[in-house]
Parts: structure tokens; C-alpha cells; sequence
């Protein structure tokens, strides 16, 4: 299993704005080969950042993801329209689950 940590820096004030933006993704992506799980993190605390994190079959599987036309069309608006983005940046930490249920 391949886990992918994508942590937005987004201040408090747009966190209501990217949660909802988010929300049609679960359901998109259940239709993508290799994709375990997909959860949007809304810290409890200011201070912290959202997170989204995703669970592949493979590492292969989420490349593939990230290399396709369905990621490319998920991430356009914020590419389009980064002006106006309540997202400032992020950083991506992935991990090869070693141990898991």
C-alpha cells in the first residue's frame, strides 16, 4: 500500500472554501484504478493545515493517477484561478505502508 499526504496551507478564513471544493472528490475518486481511500482532514486547530490524504493500491497506481487526464481536470480551476485560490501552497509527503490492518 502507497499513502499520499497532500497538506494545503490555507489560513482559516478559506478552509470552509477548500473543504468545499473537495467535496465532490470522494465520489470521483472511487471510479479511479488503484484508489484505496480518499479523506479530506480539517484540522481542529487554527494553526494546523488541512490535509488530504489518499491510500493506493500500488505506488504505481497513484503515479498513474497523477499522470492522467482525470487528475489534470481536477486540479485545473485552482491552476485557472490561482489568483483567487483561499490555497497559498502545499507540500506533498508520501509513505510505503509497511505495516497495516
Amino acid at each position: 500500500m502507497f499513502v499520499v499526504m497532500n497538506q494545503l496551507y490555507v489560513p482559516p478564513e478559506g478552509r470552509e472554501n477548500v473543504a468545499a471544493r473537495f467535496s465532490n472528490s470522494s465520489e470521483k475518486m472511487k471510479e479511479i484504478p488503484g484508489c484505496l481511500d480518499f479523506m479530506f482532514l480539517q484540522p481542529e486547530e487554527d494553526e494546523k493545515y488541512p490535509v488530504v490524504l489518499t491510500k493506493w493500491e500500488s505506488r504505481a497506481d497513484y503515479e498513474n493517477w497523477v499522470n492522467s487526464d482525470a487528475f489534470k481536470s481536477a486540479h485545473k480551476k485552482r491552476r485557472d484561478n490561482l489568483d483567487s485560490s483561499p490555497t497559498q501552497s502545499n507540500e506533498i509527503f508520501a509513505y510505503e505502508a509497511v505495516h497495516h490492518l
